[in-house]
């Protein structure tokens, strides 16, 4: 689960999904000091001419509850299985 994050908005026709995403993580990065493992994104970003479903090591998923031109980056821990 995603504790924080940020939300960050880019409608710029000419940048592919992974460009988005890229500077979506490095302002996550700049704000936060750590890097983000995870980017959710409205259903419409991903489709077969944009991919995209890991970037420099960022999951990108679909949300529907991200608006269009949203990208809602973070760092979720990774849950364990007790053995």
């Amino acid at each position: 689960m995603m504790r924080e994050g940020l939300l960050w908005y880019d409608d710029d026709p000419k940048c592919d999904l992974a460009a988005k995403v890229g500077r979506a993580a490095k302002r996550y990065t700049q704000k936060f000091g750590t890097s983000p493992n995870v980017c959710y994104v409205h259903p419409s970003a991903i489709s077969a001419s944009s991919p995209a479903r890991d970037v420099d090591g960022v999951r990108v998923d679909s949300l529907v509850t991200v608006l269009r031109n949203h990208l809602w980056v973070g760092h979720e821990q990774v849950r364990r299985l007790a053995a």
